[in-house]
C-alpha cells in the first residue's frame, strides 16, 4: 500500500470495536495515514437536519477536532465513547495520522460495504461480537457479510471469550 493510505475501522463504540481500533493503531497505522472511523447510526431523528441531509450518502468526512465535540455529534445522532476518543487522540498525536469519521444511517452490512467504495478505503478493520452459531444463524453476522462483499481487504479482530 502506498503512503497516505486510507485505513477504515468500523466502529460502534463497543468493547469489540474499540479492540479492533486499538489493534489497527498498534499494528497497521503509520505516519501519514488517514484513519477513517466508519460508524452506522440506527437513530432516525428527522428533526435533525444533518440526518435528512446526509442519510442517502453518509455524512461528510468529519475531522477529529469536530467529532470530539459532543454538541456537534448530537446533531448527527452519534455519541463517540470516551475510550474510542482516547485511542484516536493518542494515535493522532503519537503517530501523526489524520483521523476522520464518516457516519451512515441504515443497515450496517450494506453501509459498511458502501463506505469502502465511497471514501474509498484501502483496507477495513472491524471487530466481531463473538456470536455463537445459533445467534449468528438467526441474526446474521455483519463481519461475515462485509468480508464476503467488501471490495477491499477486510481484517476481523476477534474478541476474547472468557
Amino acid at each position: 500500500m502506498a503512503a497516505h493510505r486510507r485505513v477504515g475501522v468500523a466502529v460502534d463504540f463497543s468493547p469489540c470495536s474499540n479492540k479492533a481500533l486499538q489493534w489497527t493503531v498498534d499494528n497497521l497505522a503509520r505516519q501519514g495515514d488517514h484513519l477513517v472511523l466508519v460508524t452506522i447510526s440506527q437513530e432516525k431523528d428527522y428533526e435533525n437536519g444533518e440526518i435528512q441531509l446526509w442519510e442517502a450518502t453518509g455524512s461528510p468526512l468529519i475531522p477529529l477536532s469536530e467529532f470530539s465535540d459532543p454538541a456537534l455529534m448530537k446533531k448527527y445522532g452519534v455519541k463517540p465513547g470516551a475510550e474510542t476518543l482516547d485511542i484516536v487522540q493518542t494515535a493522532a498525536r503519537q503517530k501523526k495520522i489524520e483521523v476522520l469519521m464518516k457516519i451512515y444511517w441504515g443497515d450496517p452490512r450494506e453501509k459498511i460495504c458502501e463506505a469502502v467504495n465511497d471514501i474509498p478505503l484501502d483496507c477495513l478493520i472491524m471487530g466481531n461480537r463473538g456470536l455463537g452459531t445459533l445467534k449468528r444463524a438467526i441474526l446474521g453476522s455483519v463481519s461475515n457479510y462485509v468480508v464476503n462483499h467488501a471490495s477491499c481487504p477486510v481484517t476481523v479482530v476477534k474478541t476474547d471469550h472468557h
